[in-house]
């Protein structure tokens, strides 16, 4: 019965927005620490391309999750036919 509501997918309202948000800062505070983590054991070129590729992801999967939540509008459902006849 769960796999019908995996199909349906929500408007992204504030909730959403704020959760594309908090993905994002979370990725960002860990490709900090990441970067803070490495200060000695490696050079700074390969300490930038490990942070870079982290806030990549971060980046990547918010516009994935934005563009997921904002694609459930009203023009994928089809409109209902008339009932009635005039």
């Amino acid at each position: 019965m769960t796999f019908l509501l995996i199909d349906v997918m929500p408007e992204l309202g504030a909730v959403g927005i704020t959760a594309v948000v908090g993905f994002f800062l979370v990725f960002a505070a860990v490709a900090y620490i990441a970067f803070r983590l490495l200060k000695r054991t490696v050079r700074m070129a390969l300490r930038m391309a490990i942070v870079a590729v982290i806030l990549v992801v971060a980046l990547a999967g918010s516009i994935l999750i934005y563009w997921k939540g904002t694609s459930a509008s009203t023009t994928s459902r089809p409109r209902p036919t008339p009932t009635r006849a005039r």
